[in-house]
């Protein structure tokens, strides 16, 4: 048997029909763009726990790997003061032309070992293990959890990378940044993968074994990390340094700004929709103010008449809220289904967004019925019993 508020609510179908799409509309547009913005925050802190307390050092001509640097300079940083530990790297994509959205597939050629412990990332294998000493004149491979379900990498067996053949001997588990989307590999292998990428005029004058794309430098626990960048830029030729912090400053205030647009994006759908409510209530009000009258002339308390009201407004926030909540579910799955064999997963959909969601429309639907619902509980009992 229907409460008092749902029977109401059932008098005029279509039109609570079409007051529950408007909230549906509004929190599915929450919970897409919401479950899009957590995705966003997820990939910007995991990589600040990547970056941890280490200074990436690059070539000023064209930082993030366009131009190469020279092995040689690796000695040079580790004897800046303030530096524990340096070692080159080769950090390029796979395919600088490949369209992808999100994270792109990029190759990470080091030396297995060369960090001497200070790595705290918390890397963990599905399958295989990482790469050792023994694999350093080899063509092996550790994958990211995204790029080895695209290639449907198994242990033992090879993918192909820039045209060569590289054994898989692991499988990260997933990190949810951007390990997820590296191929690991020996630094001579990544080396010659490298040069042979570059443009021929540079290509020329490159000698693969004597280059590196970045030096990592791990800071003595008691240096300044921040300090020892400005020092290495200082006394290093031509580079430019990132930290975790500048990291945040740059990359992460953009991330947040676009998180508040896209979220932002699904509230005004969902005030949109709040707005129904108040039109559909007040009507709702109009239409019953002798039912009303007659409530208020037998006894019925003018709080009573309010919480009514308040309620089934409340009652259309919330059908909505959970229509909205698994049509969105319902987006979020197929689009991460969809982008899942590229490793293109763009939405992260948690139990907290959901739950925010839903209560956050059975909230605005009770605010939007406030007004209309107190207006209601003023009608002069006399006046709305006259009211045709």
């Amino acid at each position: 048997m229907l409460s008092a508020p749902a029977r109401n609510l059932a008098r005029r179908k279509l039109r609570t029909a079409l007051t529950i799409t408007g909230i549906t509309v509004g929190i599915w547009a929450l919970v897409v763009f919401g479950a899009l913005a957590t995705k966003i925050d997820i990939l910007v802190s995991g990589a600040h726990d990547y970056f941890g307390n280490k200074v990436i050092v690059s070539s000023a001509s064209g930082g993030c790997g366009m131009f190469p640097l020279p092995l040689a300079l690796v000695t040079d940083a580790r004897r800046v003061d303030g530096v524990d530990v340096a070692y080159g790297e080769v950090n390029t994509m796979v395919d600088h032309a490949a369209k992808q959205v999100g994270l792109p597939d990029e190759i990470v050629g080091l030396v297995p070992g060369s960090d001497q412990g200070r790595d705290q990332f918390p890397y963990r294998y599905a399958a295989g293990r990482a790469l050792a000493s023994t694999d350093e004149n080899d063509r092996s491979v550790v994958l990211g959890a995204d790029i080895a379900r695209k290639d449907a990498a198994t242990i033992g067996g090879t993918v192909r990378i820039r045209e060569v053949e590289f054994k898989v001997v692991g499988i990260l588990e997933p990190t949810l940044t951007l390990p997820d989307s590296q191929a690991f590999m020996p630094l001579a292998a990544a080396q010659n993968l490298y040069v042979d990428d570059l443009p021929p005029d540079i290509a020329v004058k490159t000698v693969a074994a004597q280059t590196i794309t970045h030096i990592v430098v791990y800071p003595r626990p008691d240096a300044d990390v921040q300090a020892l960048a400005a020092q290495l830029e200082a006394t290093l030729p031509n580079v430019t340094t990132l930290t975790a912090s500048e990291f945040d400053e740059t990359i992460g205030s953009t991330a947040d700004l676009l998180s508040g647009i896209i979220v932002g994006v699904g509230f005004i759908s969902l005030i949109v929709g709040g707005l129904s409510v108040v039109n559909t209530m007040a009507m709702s009000v109009n239409e019953r103010t002798r039912e009303i009258g007659i409530k208020r002339a037998i006894g019925g308390s003018r709080r009573r008449i309010i919480l009514e009201l308040v309620t089934e407004a409340g009652l259309i926030g919330f059908i909505g809220g959970v229509i909205g909540l698994a049509l969105g579910a319902l987006v979020v799955y197929l689009g991460d289904e969809m982008g899942r064999d590229s490793g293109t997963i763009l939405f992260s959909l948690t139990a907290a967004t959901a739950l925010t969601a839903v209560l956050f429309a059975t909230v605005l639907g009770m605010v939007a019925g406030i007004v209309p619902a107190t207006h209601a509980a003023r009608l002069d009992p006399v006046q709305a019993l006259r009211h045709e």
